[in-house]
């Protein structure tokens, strides 16, 4: 349940190192000060297990690699009134995109098959189908903040958030950059 007057944060990592989620927690301190302003009511971080239905901001690391990730970016996107792309894999697709460049089918006989010794096989259960490419976020729901980086750094997450709680458009670009 959310505290009046704070503003409600969910936030879940898709194809990634959750590198970004370890950048927020790189804010040390100033998450004491963050938790007097905001309720994370859904992440990683958390125990909450469900999202809210309305969520002011969302926020997703990663890149839509798989039906998992596509369905919790378009479910991020129906709740949240405003969400934040975050980090290169989000903006970009990054390095989880680098299969793009070739067929699915090899790059799932490499994996499975090919580097194995023991019992070589395809996942038929328990692992989400893998979509034919990897997209960023934007390239499936609508975004409405891009933050680079890889990852952001804490100071740069401080300020999209310090700018959000102050009711301002944050500019990410003026404090980070891909791959910075």
């Amino acid at each position: 349940m959310s505290t009046p007057n704070k503003i409600t944060v969910a936030t879940t990592w898709l194809d990634g190192c959750s590198g970004c989620h370890m950048s927020f927690l790189d804010m040390d301190q100033r998450l004491v000060d963050l938790a007097q302003q905001i309720d994370i009511v859904y992440s990683p971080l958390v125990d909450t297990k469900e999202l809210p239905d309305q969520v002011d901001v969302g926020i997703l690391e990663g890149s839509i690699s798989n039906d998992d990730d596509l369905e919790k970016a378009k479910t991020f996107r129906k709740h949240c009134k405003l969400l934040i792309s975050l980090g290169d894999c989000a903006v970009t697709g990054n390095v989880p995109a680098i299969r793009n460049h070739f067929k699915l089918a090899d790059v799932m006989d490499r994996a499975y098959r090919e580097n194995v010794t023991l019992q070589p096989q395809i996942p038929t259960r328990c692992v989400p189908p893998l979509l034919e490419t990897v997209k960023p976020i934007h390239g499936e729901v609508k975004v409405d903040v891009f933050v680079p980086g890889c990852p952001p750094h804490a100071d740069a997450i401080w300020y999209v958030l310090s700018e959000l709680i102050e009711g301002r458009t944050p500019d990410p670009s003026k404090v980070t950059r891909f791959g910075a």
